[in-house]
């Protein structure tokens, strides 16, 4: 009975071999790419956490600056985080406050120059909206009315479309064009919420020129 045991044991030991020597090597190899994978998981994980601390303090610098209207502090604030951590939602806020301050302080280019800087490289939908739409009213205030109308050609998500369409009415409404202005804001009107402030505003630069609010949105 044990030398049957022996024998099945060594048969047993044969199979394993003969496994290990066809799939040895694509099974070692394999548990070398999930382990690698997951240490730079692991790595990634810890450098994006390493990132956005390191950022925080960056933006923390940039909201003093911001904060005490210091405009060469902050344009060298600026410039470290956009250099170090442009990949960060800290770098794309930071350049969004420095433009308000630098429209505060009547900077306009260097805050129109800021706000693009967002449209352009922030990965996030929400901050590259608000970054056109904000770019779009400075370049509006200084008549590059075609740039303007440039920023609000990129996609917007349905939650801006009102207010891509009121601005660009804006826009069609400085150039002369009141019925392409008329046309974007009934899109802005129907597309907002009746009990919102906002809509009025939209109504009244209706009324202004002669457009009709269609008479479902006055139920």
């Amino acid at each position: 009975m044990a030398t049957q045991l022996n024998l099945e044991e060594q048969e047993q030991l044969d199979q394993l071999k003969h496994f290990w020597r066809r799939w040895g090597n694509a099974i070692t190899w394999l548990l070398i790419a999930v382990l690698a994978a997951f240490a730079a998981w692991n790595g990634w994980n810890y450098w994006q956490r390493k990132q956005a601390s390191e950022a925080a303090v960056m933006f923390d610098e940039v909201e003093r600056a911001a904060q005490a209207k210091d405009l060469p502090k902050l344009d060298r604030a600026l410039a470290d985080i956009r250099e170090r951590y442009s990949a960060t939602t800290f770098a794309q806020q930071s350049a969004l406050l420095a433009a308000k301050t630098y429209q505060d302080e009547k900077q306009a280019d260097k805050a129109q120059a800021a706000l693009v800087w967002v449209a352009e490289k922030s990965p996030d939908e929400g901050l590259r909206a608000v970054a056109r739409l904000r770019a779009a009213g400075l370049m509006l205030d200084a008549k590059a009315y075609d740039q303007a109308l440039q920023q609000l050609s990129a996609k917007f998500s349905p939650e801006f479309e009102a207010l891509v369409a009121d601005r660009r009415g804006d826009i069609y409404l400085a150039q002369g064009k009141p019925a392409e202005a008329k046309a974007e804001y009934l899109k802005a009107h129907a597309s907002l919420d009746p009990q919102t402030e906002y809509r009025m505003l939209v109504e009244v630069k209706l009324n202004a020129l002669g457009g009709q609010v269609p008479s479902e949105d006055k139920k």
